[in-house]
């Protein structure tokens, strides 16, 4: 690695007050994008991209896709991912892995839920008559699909919860009858409820949390060298920021709810995979319960599957 030449260069130049900097380096760096699957569309949409960061920085970006957000975490937690689109879930777990955020992804500006979402048909009304039913999420790492639904569901005993590995088969799930509820986000609901248009479906519960923009994050690298890729990323073409949907100039997301809803959920994560899966906080430390409680007083303590929320 030629690391050592990179930082010299960016020296040298700012002594000399050059405005073209030597950037010549070995470095390699992967860009982690989650892509359900659809690793063509991904493929388009970031190649240019791609090659842009590439040409700028004489560094060798490479693309990697996951297809849910436990690879995305698995790949998180290796450091295999250099530079990350993150959805607010990954982001915050990958904030605790040190990463730092660069740029807002351009959702920032449309409202997004969390849903739980059940066949028309269904007899289920509210959230406490899924208590011992199947209920289908998302993989870890999922704000919509995982961390805010165990939010609201609180208090229940399901009879199991499912995870499925992207939002089109949890919506097939429900369609054949191999979970009675499912948990995904308000935007994949929209996107993929067309494909199923001989089961129609009703939305249960809607999260009353906004969820967060994604971010583009950048993992652990020499200072220089990540302000230097934070600077051509800032600098690109808007038909570049566009292929790879961030906003340079957009103010960065709060995270500090998503964070709180995620601590709140790690103690539940083990009684989720049993079955039943029981999701109260009986078997949890004193302190880990009074937490729960005192947020619940500070949200809606009427209701105590939402003061969860």
């Amino acid at each position: 690695m030629r690391l050592r030449h990179f930082i010299l260069s960016l020296v040298m130049v700012s002594a000399v007050g050059c405005t073209n900097v030597d950037t010549e380096s070995t470095d390699k760096m992967t860009i982690g994008v989650v892509s359900y699957g659809d690793s063509e569309v991904s493929l388009e949409q970031y190649q240019r991209f791609q090659a842009y960061l590439a040409e700028q920085t004489k560094i060798a970006f490479e693309l990697e896709f996951a297809y849910n957000e436990l690879q995305a975490v698995q790949h998180i937690d290796s450091g295999n991912w250099s530079l990350i689109f993150a959805p607010p879930g990954l982001a915050v777990i990958a904030g605790k892995q040190g990463y730092s955020q660069l740029f807002t992804l351009d959702d920032a500006d449309k409202s997004e839920h969390s849903l739980i979402v059940v066949p028309e048909d269904s007899p289920i009304e509210t959230l406490t008559d899924l208590t011992f039913q199947t209920v289908g999420m998302g993989k870890p790492g999922s704000a919509a699909g995982y961390y805010l639904p165990l939010y609201n569901l609180y208090g229940l005993t399901l009879e199991e919860v499912q995870f499925a590995p992207t939002p089109q088969t949890l919506l097939s799930w429900l369609e054949d009858g191999t979970v009675d509820a499912g948990a995904i986000s308000e935007k994949e609901f929209e996107e993929y409820r067309g494909q199923f248009e001989d089961t129609p479906f009703r939305v249960l519960y809607q999260s009353k949390r906004n969820i967060p923009s994604g971010v583009v994050l950048l993992g652990v690298v020499e200072r220089a060298q990540g302000e230097f890729v934070q600077r051509v990323m800032q600098e690109a073409p808007s038909n570049i920021t566009s292929d790879a949907k961030y906003i340079p100039t957009a103010p960065l997301p709060n995270y500090r709810d998503m964070v709180k809803v995620v601590e709140r959920i790690k103690p539940l994560e083990e009684q989720v995979r049993q079955v039943p899966a029981v999701l109260t906080l009986e078997h949890l430390a004193a302190e880990d319960a009074q937490a729960v409680d005192q947020e619940a007083q500070e949200t809606d303590a009427a209701d105590p599957i939402e003061a969860a929320e």
